[in-house]
């Protein structure tokens, strides 16, 4: 089971805003800040960060991928839309996704570091 995963980012302050505008149509906030650079997010009546951003003083590894799971359509919509108003990349218009499975819903982006994020909606629609 994941208990959190991060991405390394090349300019914290920056991803930090991209993050706190693109994830908040998902209910995930900025819930700690434990060192300079470093920032964790997640759901504000669990407290516990489980999705992280690092600035170390060096280029980001981009490429890697994350998806948060949506309770509706409407909100991977909203996803989509907030990350693009927050500088994001289209990388996938909000859509269904059948090559997955026939109730698949997704939308992607790219962060300020090329990261592919998404938010994906499950159940029948």
């Amino acid at each position: 089971m994941l208990d959190h995963m991060g991405f390394e980012v090349s300019d914290y302050e920056r991803s930090k805003a991209f993050y706190t505008e693109a994830l908040k149509p998902l209910g995930l906030e900025l819930l700690m800040e434990p060192a300079p650079g470093a920032g964790g997010f997640g759901l504000p009546a669990d407290q516990k960060p489980f999705f992280w951003i690092s600035a170390r003083g060096r280029p980001a590894v981009a490429g890697a991928h994350v998806a948060f799971e949506a309770p509706s359509t409407e909100v991977v919509d909203a996803f989509h839309a907030a990350a693009l108003a927050a500088g994001a990349q289209d990388n996938g218009s909000p859509g269904k996704r059948e090559m997955y499975h026939p109730a698949y819903y997704g939308a992607y982006v790219l962060d300020p570091d090329g990261n592919n994020v998404e938010a994906v909606f499950h159940r029948a629609f």
